[in-house]
């Protein structure tokens, strides 16, 4: 077989669709989030990020900076290994005290990215888990997919947020067999929010364990940064929370909450834990003094709500479209793979915005769109060239208006 015909076949492929992603080379500057550099055919530009999912700027906070620097000087660059056999820093363990804290668990174990703590986790559980049948919501992040299907259990989708559909589903299952509800709060690329409430009390009936996803809401919802089931007083109604350090809260890594028994069994059997270096402990330093500071400071989450209800002002006003919803994240709809790529490069090469492209499989065919978070950092003069930038393209590509 040729390879390299087959690799370049199926790259082209992705060109014709207008798929292709292509990387930004950007370089963050400390204390001036959200202008950074942009390194492109030998030239250096300043530009403006509007997508990034450091959505408070936490990575840029002096406080988290210093934490990892200080913790390089006390304990080196790396972990040393994996937490089994000589890389559970002392660090580690207040993080997972810190974080069990926030979500009102007995305990939390870290992971090294929100990908694989959903991945490992849900793997573990339902592969374990006696019959175990899955009840994944439709709209469910790919890291949960591929845990759930990696473990072999028995799966059922149940509509996009829709509780009466799982009611039902569950409603023709042994209910002597294990049942897990696995869900998101904050669903990414289309913003809206689960009925936690309602989905908690279809799974207590049916006496399954609820598993949620809060990595698009720790740190950002509740008032101790603990998300939307802290914010709507329901994290004592969900067996499992899982969350990520990598956007909110500006580190890198991810983790669990629930009993101890249960986060003990994780441990013991995720080989998604088992067989990974740990966390530098500089990260684990950086994630305790995020997690702390925005356990007491409000300010970084309503600065942000301001930002965002004062670009989705100024795009109702210019009448771009977006989709509406009650969260942070603006999805501007483009509708077309294509076009969604010709207005990102655009962005960027005439008027120094950064957004990416969503793009199948992110989001289905049709609904490609420009996904757009604004942070506290961002200014009126920021959202202004964001909103006019948008409007001028909108006219030079002919795209259909949203009539307020």
């Amino acid at each position: 077989m040729d390879f390299e015909s087959f690799f370049q076949g199926k790259l082209e492929d992705l060109h014709e669709e207008g798929r292709y992603r292509v990387f930004a080379d950007l370089e963050r500057h400390a204390g001036q989030f959200p202008r950074a550099t942009r390194y492109f055919e030998g030239e250096k530009r300043d530009v403006s990020i509007w997508c990034s999912n450091d959505y408070l700027g936490m990575g840029q906070n002096k406080n988290v900076m210093d934490a990892m620097k200080n913790a390089i000087d006390a304990h080196g660059a790396g972990a040393g290994g994996t937490r089994n056999i000589s890389g559970t820093n002392h660090t580690h363990v207040l993080l997972e005290e810190e974080l069990a804290d926030l979500h009102g668990k007995e305990a939390a174990l870290l992971f090294t990215s929100g990908y694989v703590s959903n991945w490992a986790s849900l793997t573990t559980l339902a592969s374990m888990l006696p019959n175990c049948v899955v009840f994944s919501d439709a709209d469910n992040h790919a890291s949960m997919i591929e845990g759930i299907r990696h473990s072999k259990a028995e799966k059922r989708i149940f509509k996009h947020n829709d509780w009466k559909d799982l009611d039902e589903k569950l409603s023709k299952v042994d209910p002597d067999c294990a049942k897990l509800v696995a869900f998101e709060s904050v669903y990414s690329m289309d913003g809206d929010i689960a009925p936690i409430k309602e989905i908690c009390e279809i799974a207590k009936k049916h006496g399954a364990l609820t598993y949620l996803d809060e990595v698009h809401a720790v740190g950002l919802y509740g008032p101790r940064g603990g998300g939307i089931a802290e914010e709507r007083g329901l994290m004592d109604q969900i067996d499992i929370i899982e969350g990520t350090l990598g956007k909110a809260f500006g580190v890198m890594g991810g983790y669990i909450t629930g009993t101890a028994k249960l986060c003990d069994f994780i441990r013991s059997y995720a080989s998604g834990f088992i067989f990974t270096t740990a966390l530098p402990p500089a990260l684990a330093a950086g994630a305790i003094a995020s997690i702390q500071h925005l356990k007491e400071s409000n300010w970084e989450r309503m600065q942000q709500r301001k930002n965002v209800a004062k670009v989705r002002k100024g795009l109702e006003k210019a009448g771009i479209p977006y989709m509406k919803n009650d969260s942070h994240i603006i999805p501007v709809m483009v509708g077309d793979a294509k076009k969604a790529k010709f207005l990102s490069d655009y962005l960027l090469d005439k008027y120094n915005i950064y957004v990416q492209p969503i793009n199948y499989p992110t989001v289905a065919k049709g609904t490609e769109r420009l996904r757009i978070t604004p942070s506290p950092l961002h200014t009126q003069e920021d959202i202004d060239h964001l909103v006019t930038s948008l409007s001028e393209l909108w006219s030079q590509c002919a795209l259909a208006r949203q009539v307020a």
